[in-house]
């Protein structure tokens, strides 16, 4: 095989790992180089881009250090069977590179993962020496995300956090039935074991923290995971389940989905088309709803078809809940409390906090309301305020009709 130029390997690299959706670098802790003692920050403006919880854009060099693998996963393009062409970075050029780039101000951090080479342990030591390099050779303060291998030695993994700002390990599939069949060579076990593993880690930090100062930090931004959605038989509920389960069990900051996306020279076993993309995005809401809605698992799943087990496409989770349990509704937007509130279609987290805090000086009517909302007629069926009482709209059938933005109509119709 010819050799290949640095140049020639980012392009192979890069583009290997843009199926790696688990990149944002949200909760990480703020540091930078002002005090003149170290290369780089996370803090500022700054080739893929995240978004830290306060809208700070972080800029961040996504790549693999290989897409060589042992492992043979059939809905992955870099599996060992795959007809791609392979590249390897060493270390020392990832650490290069990251310098680089970030000197000529085109990033703010890292991301990097790999296929696996020669075995887990020795994939772990190149990732943990490339961040080990950047922190202690480069006194490098950026961003930094290491994609950890489970089957790696737990130490491995412990110095990956000592090291990153956040790691993760993809659980791949939200079945087990379905990692077997498509991954056989992974086990969810194992997977999971690592999970739980950096689980006690952060706790451990977390409490060493309290007593001593001086102790390192561990993984600041946490860990995530990703899903791939589409490539097994899983359902949207079977996704919401595992999603809530990971999220209770092993503290993730983030679950990640990745709807699955046809490869060159795929398997028989996979899907010829790939899932719609609206599909993906109803997951995230459906996320979004467990997260900072008050959502239950068992609410979401139940505002997907009784029948396929899958969320609609044409609206959004909540509004699919809405029209579904129309019972709850309307909400007295003067008197309903918080979490009521957040059940009502159109109101985001912001708005109903505005509205218990408006409530309290003065009692609201329908314009109050709007002014908090992009369109108060999705919401005018679900409420009640001070001049508005919806007389019977939540037993019509064209409900979900009106309440359905005609633009949305438009564009799903040409989607």
């Amino acid at each position: 095989m010819a050799q290949l130029d640095t140049r020639e390997k980012l392009e192979i690299l890069a583009d290997a790992a843009k199926y790696d959706a688990s990149c944002a670098s949200s909760g990480t802790a703020k540091r930078n180089s002002r005090d003149g003692k170290g290369l780089g920050s996370t803090e500022g403006m700054g080739i893929c881009h995240a978004y830290a919880p306060d809208g700070r854009c972080i800029s961040l060099l996504k790549i693999l250090l290989t897409n060589s693998c042992i492992f043979d996963c059939h809905y992955c393009i870099n599996r060992k069977s795959s007809n791609v062409r392979r590249a390897r970075f060493t270390a020392k050029e990832v650490v290069d590179l990251t310098i680089a780039f970030y000197k000529r101000n085109y990033i703010e951090g890292l991301f990097l993962s790999s296929g696996i080479i020669a075995s887990s342990n020795y994939t772990m030591e190149q990732l943990v020496e490339v961040a080990r390099s950047l922190r202690e050779d480069h006194h490098f303060r950026g961003y930094i995300h290491l994609k950890t291998i489970p089957d790696a030695d737990p130490e491995l993994i412990h110095q990956a956090g000592l090291y990153a700002d956040r790691v993760s390990i993809n659980v791949e599939l939200p079945t087990v039935a379905g990692l077997k069949r498509l991954a056989p060579e992974k086990d969810n076990d194992r997977i999971e074991g690592a999970m739980g593993g950096i689980r006690e880690s952060l706790a451990d930090n977390k409490d060493a923290r309290k007593h001593y100062k001086s102790a390192p930090r561990f993984a600041p931004a946490g860990q995530s995971t990703q899903m791939i959605v589409g490539a097994d038989a899983a359902t949207d509920g079977d996704i919401v389940r595992k999603a809530s389960s990971l999220y209770d069990r092993f503290g993730m900051r983030r679950v990640y989905y990745s709807a699955f996306s046809p490869i060159p020279d795929a398997s028989a076993v996979l899907p010829l088309q790939r899932p719609p993309l609206m599909r993906e995005h109803r997951l995230y809401q459906s996320d979004w709803l467990m997260r900072f809605y008050d959502y239950s698992p068992a609410e979401v799943v139940a505002a997907a078809d009784d029948a396929t087990g899958m969320l609609p496409l044409d609206i959004d989770p909540k509004l699919a809940w809405a029209l579904k349990f129309r019972g709850s509704f309307p909400v007295d937007v003067n008197r309903a409390p918080r979490e009521l509130l957040l059940r009502v279609p159109g109101l985001g987290v912001k708005a109903v906090n505005a509205i218990l805090t408006s409530r309290r000086r003065r009692r609201l009517r329908l314009e109050d309301v709007a002014r908090l909302t992009v369109s108060i007629a999705k919401l005018r069926p679900f409420l009640i305020a001070d001049d508005w009482r919806p007389v019977a709209l939540t037993d019509r059938d064209d409900l979900k009709t009106m309440v359905t933005p005609r633009k949305q109509q438009l564009e799903l119709f040409a989607a």
